[in-house]
């Protein structure tokens, strides 16, 4: 006789990037891997699936979040956005990315997309932020190759640029 088997998917619809998107997941798929293997969205990186390293970290309604620590479920209705969103237009870089350029704050970048969705989020909220808020900031990333030094130095120049922006406009 053969086996009956159920369909234990369900719908999850929220936005990413800015696009609304409707998937299936099984219960316990994490959102990492809705992200990465149901969407597309390659830039969020697994490493150590405990919330410890921060190379998955997205933004979900705003504030930086683990997405290894979540399941996919967590999404519905959330406004999710990964490093892919922070461009302003296709093919630009944001201020912060740039600066990552400019001041060589990565080296592998295996953890760069989740510590610039951490600093996205930090100087959005607060463009004052000092040195030493930057800095409690990172202290939930892992990162081997850079030392951090130069990603507090590309952080402070895109705070410089952001408020310079502001102050032109």
């Amino acid at each position: 006789m053969p086996k009956l088997t159920k369909d234990t998917t369900h719908e999850i619809a929220f936005t990413l990037n800015g696009r609304k998107v409707n998937v299936r997941a099984e219960p316990r798929m994490l959102l990492t891997d809705l992200i990465r293997h149901a969407v597309g969205a390659t830039g969020t990186h697994v490493g150590c699936e405990h919330g410890v390293c921060g190379a998955c970290t997205v933004q979900i309604d705003g504030e930086p979040s683990r997405a290894c620590l979540m399941v996919a479920a967590q999404a519905e209705g959330a406004d999710i956005r990964t490093v892919e969103g922070i461009e302003p237009r296709p093919g630009e870089l944001s201020p912060l990315q740039a600066a990552f350029r400019e001041h060589f704050a990565l080296q592998c970048g295996f953890c760069t997309a989740g510590i610039l969705m951490s600093l996205d989020a930090l100087l959005s909220r607060n463009p004052d932020a000092s040195e030493k808020n930057i800095r409690e900031h990172l202290s939930g990333h892992l990162c081997r190759c850079t030392g951090y030094a130069p990603i507090v130095k590309a952080a402070l120049a895109a705070q410089r640029h952001l408020k310079e922006e502001l102050a032109h406009a």
